[in-house]
């Protein structure tokens, strides 16, 4: 098939670009550079199924594909926070311009939409029934409003044009190919240890969060691409092992134990969630899909890569 692949130079979007190649699609990577990083596709520059083209999809595309991965837009505070009104035009009209391709090309389209839609949640583990409880005025509102118009775009496209969706709620996600300054937790706590530097917590260290490593993602958005045609979603896209922040720094320290780094606490920033944690029992019934990588292998994976990278520097 022609695969399109939005923002396919960022983090999830380049390991997706490999993992199609390897299935014997045509990739089409579109990416226009915001967070997004040559580098990280450069080595598929001269695959002869993948292509790369600059555009930013808040323009409309007229290109001709049988699926559409719409994962475009800045998913970390410190990039998304940097344009709001950037970001919630890229989640808005972005998806309106990848639904109306959708929709041109009979294609089919999975939106990679976020845990964010949940908010700083009331419901614990969080299930896709569960409508949240965001702040629509905040500084992160920009990203997790936008994510929520978006899947209303979708699925109003799926009643009124009957156009084939996927909608698949990450959670957060790790490994190699992340930006070291996108101000995520796991990227920050490695590159700090590695540089000897403050290992910053926000807060207390007792919010926890669910991390999934990149392999496993990939993994489930394949499937719901290619679950059968009646599931459209929402899906939660996670690992339900939860850990507190405080414990995840331990884990990273004890795994670069030639760092000098001490751990320090600042103040929580407003509206981040204080727990999150998907249940999975959807994804496990409709598309036999589980996390397999455990958090300690994967994270010397995702130390591996940076101590790399450091070194090319």
């Amino acid at each position: 098939m022609k695969i399109l692949v939005t923002g396919g130079a960022g983090f999830i979007g380049s390991h997706l670009c490999r993992k199609l190649l390897a299935q014997g699609h045509d990739v089409l990577c579109v990416d226009n550079y915001f967070t997004g990083s040559k580098e990280n596709i450069l080595d598929l520059a001269d695959h002869k199924n993948f292509e790369m083209m600059r555009h930013d999809i808040t323009f409309p595309l007229y290109v001709e594909v049988d699926q559409i991965y719409n994962l475009a837009c800045p998913a970390s505070p410190v990039h998304y926070q940097l344009d709001p009104v950037q970001t919630v035009k890229t989640s808005v009209h972005g998806s309106i311009n990848m639904l109306g391709l959708a929709k041109r090309t009979r294609a089919r389209i999975l939106q990679a939409s976020t845990s964010e839609v949940y908010g700083d949640p009331k419901e614990h583990p969080q299930s896709e029934s569960y409508w949240g409880w965001v702040n629509p005025i905040g500084p992160r509102s920009c990203y997790d409003e936008g994510k929520r118009c978006a899947e209303t775009l979708f699925f109003d496209y799926y009643r009124q044009y009957k156009v084939e969706i996927k909608v698949a709620r990450i959670f957060n996600t790790y490994g190699p190919n992340m930006h070291e300054n996108d101000g995520r937790v796991v990227s920050n706590f490695i590159v700090q240890a590695l540089k000897n530097k403050n290992i910053t917590i926000y807060g207390d260290g007792s919010n926890t969060r669910s991390f999934q490593y990149i392999d496993d993602l990939v993994e489930g958005m394949v499937k719901m691409m290619n679950s059968r045609k009646a599931f459209t979603g929402p899906v939660n896209l996670g690992n339900p092992k939860e850990i507190t922040i405080k414990e995840l720094a331990g884990k990273i320290k004890n795994l670069i134990p030639q760092s000098k780094s001490k751990v320090i606490y600042k103040p929580l920033p407003v509206d981040d969630p204080r727990r999150r944690r998907p249940l999975i029992s959807l994804a496990k019934k409709e598309l036999q899909w589980e996390p397999r990588v455990d958090l300690e292998p994967g994270l010397k994976k995702t130390i591996d890569y940076f101590v790399r990278k450091f070194t090319r520097i």
